[in-house]
């Protein structure tokens, strides 16, 4: 599929979050950016998505942790709000409240990417499904795990080697009006929440007792499950998004040992004597806000490839959601990464042929963050490439240089997988003690990126 051509420095394909994110980079500093992207245009979408907003969520409504102090991806948060990412500014705009992670009314979080990108001067978004990478030209490649079979096989011959693929699965979400109330209490787990809280926590918890669990374990374990066509039936998991059922096999502890452990959850439908503020539940299911109306709430964790009417059946028998409306049903869809330590350079680059990027998910990055991240990078890249400027790399020390390092060659590409920043990908420090290393880890790198702002041109807008 073809369509008018535009002039521009850069073409993205991709108007997911590392493409809407790398075409906010670009054109900050002064590039002209085509943006492609295919949904919108006649038929085309994805088994996953459901609009052709730019940068639509599609599993979870959650960025995870917003800590910058302790955990690796709140710090992820802060160096790419350092380096004005526009993902992270429309989740601000768009934030709902998950005790101490960052979620997002979805559908508010696409608007306004949509609505930033739209208004500037130096971005043309154009609804086309692009069949082939382009023979000549600076290219960002962001189609994501969803890429359309025409482009992925193209891909695929051009980096002559196999990709890898793995199933991800989406949570249900259920309208906030058909939960009983009167069975369910809001809290987070702890006591932990954001100043947006009301009632005391950012969550709904659902209890079970051990008879419920061990029988819903049981309806997990019988329920009818999506069945898989021949050449998808060696395909892996993705632990980070893993159905439940599949959790569920590893043994019947495991989920109260997952999603659905009580611990730091006061029942308040459960007080004794010994408990006054109320026993931590056997088993407990969590709704998180997926909206800013509050009404719509996900099941957190409960990704899953149960077919539509054994999921309605099965989580009916939740306490609190006897009559629960689903608003979306859980799914199944299928991903594919490439090898990037091994056909990707240290700047994101085809080997094959320079030209050409890749940002999010598509490189192996997991998650919304880390593909925004990459986007970011990647748009920075090149645009240093344009201006004729040698690229300083990122400090290895930062969030942002630790996944990159990783997705481009400190993996081993035999063994390579998905992976979402975490402090493993950092260099170590072995002097500091255990109790307070991840402290250490955030405040070294919040020191290195700020210096290497200071020093590099590529860091501000043109």
């Amino acid at each position: 599929m073809t369509a008018t051509p535009t002039i521009h420095d850069v073409h993205i394909i991709g108007g997911g979050l590392a493409g809407s994110e790398a075409a906010w980079q670009l054109a900050r500093r002064g590039l002209k950016v085509r943006l492609s992207e295919m949904r919108g245009s006649g038929d085309n979408m994805t088994p996953a998505h459901q609009s052709d907003g730019l940068a639509e969520l599609v599993c979870s409504n959650s960025f995870r942790s917003d800590d910058d102090t302790k955990n690796a991806v709140g710090l992820l948060h802060h160096e790419m709000r350092m380096l004005d990412s526009l993902v992270m500014r429309a989740g601000e705009v768009a934030r709902v409240p998950a005790g101490s992670a960052m979620a997002v009314d979805r559908d508010v979080f696409s608007a306004e990417v949509d609505k930033a990108l739209q208004a500037h001067p130096n971005i043309t978004i154009v609804r086309e499904r692009v069949d082939a990478l382009p023979a000549a030209g600076l290219t960002i490649v962001a189609t994501g795990p969803l890429t359309a079979e025409a482009l992925a096989g193209n891909i695929v011959r051009a980096t002559g080697s196999e990709r890898l693929a793995f199933f991800d699965a989406i949570a249900p979400i259920i309208h906030h009006d058909s939960i009983d109330m009167s069975k369910c209490w809001i809290q987070s787990r702890w006591n932990k929440r954001t100043e947006a809280s009301n009632e005391g926590g950012d969550y709904i918890n659902c209890p079970m007792d051990k008879e419920q669990y061990l029988a819903f374990h049981r309806g997990l374990m019988e329920g009818e499950k999506t069945e898989f066509k021949q050449w998808e039936k060696d395909t892996p998991y993705f632990d980070g998004c893993m159905p439940i059922e599949v959790m569920a096999a590893r043994g019947v502890e495991t989920l109260r040992y997952g999603p659905m452990k009580g611990v730091g959850l006061d029942n308040p439908f459960d007080v004794t004597p010994e408990f006054p503020q109320g026993r931590w539940p056997y088993a407990v299911v969590q709704l998180r806000q997926d909206n800013k109306l509050g009404t719509l709430w996900n099941m957190v964790g409960f990704q899953t490839k149960l077919k539509y009417a054994a999921q309605v059946e099965l989580f009916r028998t939740i306490p609190g959601l006897e009559n629960a409306e689903f608003a979306r049903l859980g799914g199944l869809h299928r991903n594919t990464f490439l090898n990037s330590p091994k056909v990707l350079d240290r700047q994101l680059r085809l080997t094959a042929a320079p030209h050409i990027r890749f940002a999010g998910q598509v490189t192996g990055c997991e998650g919304y963050v880390e593909s925004a991240a990459i986007g970011l990078v990647a748009g920075m890249m090149t645009a240093a490439e344009f201006a004729g400027h040698d690229w300083q790399p990122l400090p290895a020390t930062t969030a942002l240089g630790a996944l990159l390092s990783h997705i481009t060659g400190d993996a081993e590409a035999e063994t390579f997988q998905p992976m979402n920043v975490n402090f493993g990908l950092f260099p170590p420090l072995h002097e500091v003690g255990k109790k307070s290393r991840k402290e250490a880890y955030t405040n070294r790198a919040k020191a290195d990126l700020a210096s290497w702002i200071a020093a590099s041109r590529e860091a501000v807008p043109a």
